[in-house]
């Protein structure tokens, strides 16, 4: 059991924030609003720079969602830039290695995990596209300044600390099969060790570096249809992907208004189709009905936050994906407030821990496992399928109060992402904790059949919660994550509050300084 006690406080300014899981790119960020730019601008410079500096959860190489909410008009628009799978994704290439049947909570394995690592399991990527197409909308830098610090970090390369050492232990065998993965993080099939103090050292990105400087040179789109989709598809095709050129060229970001509805006295918006979003609001919808005030004991608050979590997982998981709706692991959020009051909430993700484990070898980037995310089994709403959207666990949310953004907040954590987004969200409205407090506050986990309870969270919780459901008690430890990664920012009158993950010695809040108000 832990015998220490972990605080991280929130950050309070009239200046714009930035909420990430990774302080240089919080930071490189921060710097482009106290140059003047906007929350979008922000928002992508940290997505970029994230990249290269935790490329374990995110990069150009996957895709995910955003939502932006004008500080001015409390307008919020979405951005769908997730994965989708090649046209010529073959299900009979994914053939059950166990038991057909599985549940809502419990897939079968694949043969090899052909789904889950590998070239196998990449679909096309919609990162360049989606960060592309949201700074031409909202933004006011130009994308070859956007990629700039993203450019800088790649040749400098990834600091090697004794996270990011750790980070790469975890999971050093897979990344010794793909020799081009395991020239950029490891020494000899084993993870470098961490640098001292005194003799920082990093790990350069060469080829990652080069290719981002094309793209900074020859627009977003040359990740699509120019010399950098070339250079990907022969990548690609020489470890025996089925991307072909023509996926990368049809690949399209969609914007589209946010899913809306209420909770208490807010308003909750939401990524519509296939993320976390419709699931999430349907677990506030069935919150709702319970009195969750401070009136209320934890130990009943957890569990009825586990029913509404368990019983919306149900219906997510056997009703949602691409043959259910009219629309054809490990992950980065972050949220941006400007001085204006402005708010972005994006969450990117390569899916898994290192994604495919698969770093292209003349591309020199890291590359998403998106099949993991379609049911392996056959005739499922989610099932395999070629040239669709997988059923993703994203969920970046903006909250609005009195038709102004109060709140953006998300998670990493795959399916713990939503239930932590819940859970702080009702700390804060229905029990009264700040943004500090909800953080810190342990919270239960119903993503699967047992429902997980923090440690540090009242005997009577576990207690409470084992009536009706099977419990485990674990830590919340910096690694396995068992409770989401979340980020967030709030609006306080003319005042912007900030909080990043309490657990993780990386995640942090930076700030804008006064320059951003001109």
């Amino acid at each position: 059991m832990q015998t220490f006690t972990l605080r991280k406080p929130e950050v309070r300014t009239p200046h714009g924030l930035v909420a990430a899981q990774n302080r240089y790119a919080a930071e490189a960020g921060a710097a482009v609003l106290a140059n003047g730019g906007n929350a979008m601008d922000a928002a992508v410079v940290t997505a970029l720079v994230l990249s290269v500096v935790e490329p374990w959860l995110s990069g150009i190489g996957g895709g995910g969602f955003l939502l932006h909410a004008d500080g001015a008009t409390g307008t919020v628009h979405t951005l769908d830039f997730n994965v989708m799978s090649p046209q010529n994704l073959d299900p009979a290439d994914y053939p059950l290695a166990g038991a057909k049947t599985g549940n809502w909570f419990d897939w079968p394995s694949v043969e090899g995990d052909r789904n889950i690592a590998g070239y196998g399991s990449i679909c096309v990527p919609g990162a360049v596209a989606g960060f592309a197409e949201a700074l031409s909308r909202f933004g006011t830098l130009s994308w070859c300044d956007a990629l700039q610090p993203a450019i800088e970090h790649a040749e400098r390369g990834l600091e090697v600390d004794w996270f990011t050492s750790l980070s790469l232990a975890v999971e050093a065998a897979a990344l010794a099969k793909y020799p081009a993965t395991a020239e950029i993080f490891l020494d000899n099939g084993r993870a470098p060790r961490a640098s001292e103090r005194e003799a920082m050292h990093y790990r350069p990105m060469p080829n990652k570096a080069k290719l981002l400087k094309r793209l900074a040179t020859a627009g977003a789109r040359d990740f699509y249809e120019g010399e950098t989709a070339q250079l990907l598809v022969k990548d690609l095709r020489a470890g025996g992907s089925r991307i072909e050129a023509a996926d990368l060229a049809a690949y399209r970001t969609h914007w589209r208004d946010p899913l809306v509805s209420e909770y208490r006295n807010l308003e909750v918006n939401a990524i519509p189709g296939l993320s976390g979003g419709p699931t999430f609001l349907d677990a506030c919808g069935r919150l709702a009905a319970y009195d969750l005030s401070s009136a209320t004991s934890m130990a009943d608050a957890a569990l009825a936050y586990a029913t509404v979590i368990r019983d919306a997982y149900e219906k997510r998981l056997t009703t949602m994906g691409h043959a259910a709706t009219p629309e054809a692991g490990c992950t980065s959020h972050l949220s941006v407030v400007d001085s204006s009051g402005t708010m972005v909430s994006l969450t990117n993700t390569l899916l898994s821990r290192f994604g495919s484990k698969v770093v292209l070898p003349g591309a020199g980037i890291l590359m998403n496992n998106g099949v993991m995310w379609f049911d392996p089994r056959p005739q499922q709403p989610n099932s395999i399928k070629g040239g669709v959207r997988p059923l993703a666990n994203m969920c970046p949310l903006i909250v609005k109060r009195d038709g102004r953004p109060a709140l953006a907040i998300g998670a990493a954590g795959g399916r713990t992402i939503f239930p932590t987004v819940l859970q702080i969200l009702s700390y804060m409205v229905d029990r009264g904790l700040s943004l500090e407090d909800a953080f810190h506050a342990p919270r239960v986990d119903a993503s699967t059949p047992t429902i997980r309870i923090n440690a540090k969270a009242d005997p009577a919780v576990a207690a409470t919660v084992g009536t009706r459901y099977p419990v485990e008690i674990v830590e919340d430890t910096l690694y396995p994550v068992n409770f989401a990664v979340p980020s967030a920012v709030m609006r306080a009158g003319s005042e912007n509050v900030g909080m990043a993950h309490p657990t993780s010695p990386w995640a942090a809040v930076a700030i804008g300084s006064a320059a951003d108000d001109d």
